[in-house]
């Protein structure tokens, strides 16, 4: 038996029908050479043999009007009602039907009279190719943590036949530290109500500064909560219904932008995302003349610290003032994640946590009440995230792994969620909506137009002039 900690304890108390929480991974994977058409098929069967099930995914959630919630462990864990077969049709069978598929998978909660957690075979898939995507609730695990759990049980070679299923391995050094980070971080919530004194006088500064932000007197690029523009279709009561879509881009050219411009992964990244999302906005009909705000971790890892896990905090972060210039866009977006950089570096940690904790409780009253179209965004236009993966390819039974995408849950007002993850030398974005956010394909197109925009922006910036000729 295990306690939950209040942060776990908040996933479930901010769950509901149009509003899961639980976090997900997309694996497309192609099929050996030589292989049977069954491949798939006979993969799943080979799951569903493997029944030695381990922490944490033998347990299931148990409430109590009297105590905190625990995790017991199930008498049994019926493989049958986690592990499931899909078949796509034949002309309805490209990636894009893959996405939809795997949208409808992730918008049903789980049912926590089970184990929190799922794997889905979708076999069908055009070009000798088959996918699996599993879910795991939040309270389990976050994003990081589950496809760390999914590369331990791949193989690094096409050789390496063996069937470790994520469900099977023996997690306990890993859930050890979660343990051990967990009631670090309830203890660390709880100081927050019992008012302890280094987070009283960091929180004390933070809305000092933010209060000067607030009148202009200083410009740091954190976003005040409700100051981002409400009028777009990327916020609003998140609904019932999901919608997937992904972008990528070649590793080589991002780093080839990053050597010469100095700059790094996620302000290219962003640099991209904004141009994608301003223009994906004029299309919809909303010109914004302010910049576009997003909710974004940060590291409150301090230099030197060389303690487990990740110690991060959501921030609300501008991008660029609307440009045409790709170049610019990038210069100003680097200005602002270096200025909200000095800014978090300046505060406790434990501070940017209880704004953290702060900031969220309101949007998830605000979705609570159904007010979330009323109000501007508590957290700005839209989530992006940034879940570093494995540099070489994985493999499954000998078929290699050819994209792996994470496909995150949507926070309070925000209809729109976008992962960044680096893997084989490629970097995927995925994103995640309701279908109340119209063309959502349509962005995910524009992402890598804005990325060919960017280049050739550097490229002219960058360019040698040519001499002026003598007279």
């Amino acid at each position: 038996m295990n306690k939950l900690s209040l942060l776990d304890f908040g996933f479930f108390i901010a769950e509901s029908e149009q509003s899961p929480k639980h976090v997900g991974g997309l694996m497309i994977c192609k099929r050996p050479a030589g292989s049977k058409t069954s491949f798939a098929s006979d993969l799943y069967r080979e799951l569903l043999g493997c029944v030695d099930v381990q922490p944490p995914f033998n347990r299931r959630i148990e409430f109590s009007l009297t105590a905190m919630p625990t995790w017991r462990e199930a008498e049994a864990v019926d493989l049958e009602q986690h592990v499931f077969y899909h078949r796509l049709r034949r002309g309805r069978n490209s990636q894009r039907d893959l996405y939809q598929l795997v949208a409808e998978l992730h918008q049903p909660t789980l049912d926590r009279s089970r184990p929190l957690w799922q794997l889905h075979v979708v076999d069908g898939l055009s070009g000798a190719r088959f996918a699996l995507y599993v879910k795991m609730h939040h309270a389990c695990a976050d994003g990081v943590t589950m496809m760390r759990w999914a590369a331990e049980s791949l193989s690094k070679s096409p050789d390496d036949l063996a069937l470790r299923p994520l469900w099977s391995l023996r997690h306990g050094q890993v859930e050890r530290r979660l343990q051990r980070e967990r009631e670090k971080l309830a203890t660390s919530l709880l100081g927050d109500l019992l008012g302890a004194g280094k987070r009283v006088l960091g929180v004390g500064r933070l809305a000092a500064m933010m209060l000067l932000e607030s009148v202009n007197l200083t410009k740091n690029a954190i976003s005040l909560p409700f100051a981002a523009d409400g009028n777009t279709p990327l916020t609003g009561q998140v609904t019932a219904g999901r919608q997937f879509a992904a972008a990528c881009v070649d590793m080589q050219r991002v780093n080839a932008i990053r050597s010469r411009t100095r700059s790094t992964l996620n302000h290219v990244a962003l640099t991209c995302l904004d141009g994608a999302l301003h223009r994906y906005l004029r299309d919809e009909g909303v010109k914004l003349r302010t910049p576009i705000t997003i909710q974004m971790p940060v590291n409150l890892r301090r230099e030197g610290d060389e303690g487990s896990g990740n110690k991060i905090g959501f921030v609300q972060v501008e991008l660029s003032a609307p440009t045409d210039d790709p170049y610019v866009r990038l210069r100003n977006i680097g200005f602002s994640l270096r200025n909200v950089r000095t800014l978090i570096d300046s505060v406790a940690p434990e501070a940017i946590e209880s704004y953290t904790v702060i900031t969220s409780l309101v949007g998830l009253i605000a979705e609570k009440l159904n007010l979330s179209d009323r109000l501007p965004p508590a957290n700005g236009n839209t989530l992006v995230s940034n879940v570093p993966g494995p540099a070489h390819h994985l493999y499954i039974k000998g078929a290699r792994i050819e994209e792996l995408h994470p496909i995150s849950t949507l926070p309070p007002g925000n209809l729109l969620n976008i992962t960044l993850f680096s893997y084989a030398g490629r970097l995927f974005f995925g994103l995640i909506a309701t279908d109340e956010l119209p063309h959502l394909e349509r962005l995910s197109d524009y992402v890598g137009e804005a990325f060919s925009e960017l280049e050739q922006s550097v490229t002219d910036a960058f360019a040698t002039p040519a001499p002026l000729a003598q007279s």
